[in-house]
């Protein structure tokens, strides 16, 4: 499964010949594995934090409901055989913009604070993530500010 992955990747992110619906659909997997793994991160099946990944992911690639709950499935099967997270955030540092990347940070936490509660292994994996992404602490926390006084 996880050389399936990188394959899907290889093809979507290749200098020549990549067809950009390979692409959107890498990005897409990307970013709903990252949210599956920080709503995964407390050991607990919440189905708050489920429905969040769905919303944030609608909302960020206009997905109709269908189409995101396709999505997710797909991410979730591919999330039980990651190795690392870093495949798939070096994917999306290269093919994202800083306001992008800040956008998926903002949904990181928005999944982690969906059961109006922050894990410590949540907080974790979303400042993992960050990092990887090359978001600044000072983003890190000012996202989350924003993000977290109108969730709790």
């Amino acid at each position: 499964m996880l050389k399936a992955l990188n394959d899907l990747f290889d093809r979507a992110f290749a200098p020549k010949g990549a067809e950009p619906a390979d692409r959107e659909h890498a990005l897409r997997i990307a970013t709903a594995l990252l949210l599956i793994e920080v709503a995964r991160a407390d050991y607990e099946d919440d189905l708050e934090e489920g429905a969040a990944v769905v919303a944030e992911m609608k909302k960020f690639f206009a997905l109709a409901d269908e189409e995101a709950e396709l999505l997710v499935a797909e991410a979730r099967r591919q999330a039980d055989h990651a190795v690392s997270l870093q495949t798939f955030t070096r994917r999306l540092v290269e093919n994202l913009s800083e306001a992008e990347r800040h956008r998926v940070v903002e949904m990181l936490w928005r999944v982690a604070l969906a059961d109006r509660r922050l894990d410590k292994h949540e907080d974790y994996v979303v400042r993992q993530v960050a990092e990887l992404l090359y978001v600044t602490q000072r983003d890190l926390i000012r996202i989350r500010n924003r993000v977290y006084e109108p969730t709790l």
